[in-house]
């Protein structure tokens, strides 16, 4: 099933990687995502690199709300991700799988990362993106396997929360693995 530009959070779509995705993307093959190299004379600390790792070639699977909307369920979202680089300072670039229509493309996204102790914190203000729209603002964090944050498009806004699961691979990985602290049910 494809998303409309309406029912997707705007903000997530184009602020945390910008895309006005379908959720049905992990039944479609996609080709491994290469390695995004890194720009010459750029140097990752041991947080950037390992959020680089886990950006490579994921997915963010949950869902997310809309405000004023409190009695209704939260919507189910999915945004693929092939890498992530670091361009200068808090500058980085997320490379997203836009798919609106018939356009199916890696688009790579400009937003800030700043850090909150070991946590990424991806932000965007305003941002505008071709094909999509403009005005998204987010602040997205990143811990753990799981993202949690806050998206807006223009007036309407909301939560968006989630897992980040690495894709194309038959392989269980670490992100499908339940947490040590969490109990199985019995």
């Amino acid at each position: 099933m494809r998303r409309s530009r309406s029912s997707a959070p705007p903000l997530f779509t184009a602020a945390v990687f910008a895309t006005a995705a379908l959720r049905s993307l992990a039944a479609q093959e996609q080709p491994p995502a290469a390695e995004t190299p890194q720009p010459a004379g750029v140097s990752l600390n041991e947080l950037e690199q390992a959020f680089v790792d886990q950006m490579h070639g994921c997915a963010l699977v949950g869902s997310f709300t809309v405000d004023g909307h409190d009695d209704k369920p939260a919507r189910s979202e999915r945004y693929e991700i092939t890498g992530a680089t670091k361009v200068k300072d808090d500058n980085w670039l997320i490379h997203a799988r836009i798919v609106y229509g018939q356009i199916d493309v890696v688009v790579p996204v400009p937003v800030k990362m700043n850090w909150a102790g070991d946590t990424p914190v991806l932000s965007v203000t305003n941002l505008a993106i071709p094909l999509v729209g403009d005005q998204f603002t987010a602040r997205l964090l990143f811990y753990d396997r799981r993202y949690a944050g806050t998206w807006a498009h223009g007036k309407v806004g909301g939560h968006m929360m989630g897992r980040i699961e690495k894709t194309g691979t038959d392989q269980p990985d670490e992100a499908s693995k339940p947490d040590q602290d969490q109990k199985k049910p019995e």
